[in-house]
């Protein structure tokens, strides 16, 4: 039986299609996950939760469509995001926005990844809606690097991913107030317990479970900025921040980690419009 099994497998593995079957498994994992364990489940039925409205345009997972219902909740300024930690520019949380007009500044630590970025975004570039910097950042340069681009000290959104210290790098932004704060946290430590990794301004991310913070130091910190939690993404990466000043009753509360965390959901892969999709047939 074994035998046979593997001997199946073996020749789909040579198959051309095999690539997209697995795919096509995958999402079909994904969006039967979904149905059991989010929309049938009475946590995220309050219209005020935002979960029910993910998906995936160029996010990884899901925070495009969590972004988008925010500012259909608060509105836009500006429309000008910053995002560290974007890769190659093709799977972050603002590539989306940059699509709807929007402009902004991305910040990269990786020379491939920046240099793929000039070439696949040089229209972007070129009409001053795009700029990028290949740079490391810590807590002591990145005030100097938004001077340096001009940010608007309330730019409508900041995402915060560099897999280290992002705790650090939030913390050392005084002088700006962005309206939404996006930032990774880590689902390793559940509320009501505040880690946060000892600051180390050389630090790369290991692949160690040891990097960022918890969601609970990222409330606190938040309350400090005058900022709540609103959500986090249903894979556990991701939480959202909303200014206090334009919360209004727009959002599900209590704003605590305890109420929006959720744990890290490794077999969730998400594909293009993937809660979007599932969210409209619910409504409808």
């Amino acid at each position: 039986m074994l035998s046979a099994l593997k001997n199946a497998l073996s020749r789909l593995w040579h198959t051309s299609n095999f690539n997209n079957k697995l795919s096509r498994l995958l999402e079909i994992h994904t969006e039967d996950f979904l149905q059991r364990h989010l929309f049938q489940n009475p946590r995220y039925a309050s219209p005020q939760r935002l979960n029910r409205f993910e998906f995936k345009v160029y996010s990884q997972n899901g925070e495009d469509g969590i972004i988008e219902e925010i500012f259909k909740r608060i509105g836009t300024t500006n429309k000008f995001f910053v995002e560290f930690g974007v890769g190659n520019g093709l799977e972050n949380n603002s590539a989306y926005l940059l699509v709807k007009d929007w402009s902004g500044l991305w910040l990269e630590g990786d020379r491939a990844s920046v240099e793929f970025i000039k070439s696949e975004f040089a229209r972007e570039i070129a009409a001053k809606r795009l700029r990028v910097q290949e740079t490391f950042i810590t807590a002591e340069n990145i005030a100097a690097l938004f001077e340096q681009h001009s940010v608007p000290q309330e730019p409508d959104m900041l995402s915060i991913d560099i897999d280290g210290n992002d705790y650090h790098i939030w913390k050392a932004l005084h002088a700006y107030r962005p309206r939404v704060i996006v930032v990774e946290y880590n689902a390793t430590f559940p509320p009501p317990m505040v880690w946060i990794k000892k600051y180390n301004p050389t630090w790369q991310w290991d692949g160690s479970i040891g990097f960022g913070a918890s969601l609970k130091a990222f409330e606190e910190l938040g309350k400090e900025r005058g900022y709540s939690l609103v959500a986090c993404n249903f894979v556990g990466a991701n939480a959202f921040f909303v200014r206090n000043d334009l919360l209004g009753n727009k959002f599900h509360a209590p704003f605590t980690a305890e109420e929006h965390y959720e744990p890290h959901r490794s077999q969730i892969r998400y594909t293009t419009g993937h809660t979007r999709r599932m969210h409209e047939k619910h409504e409808g």
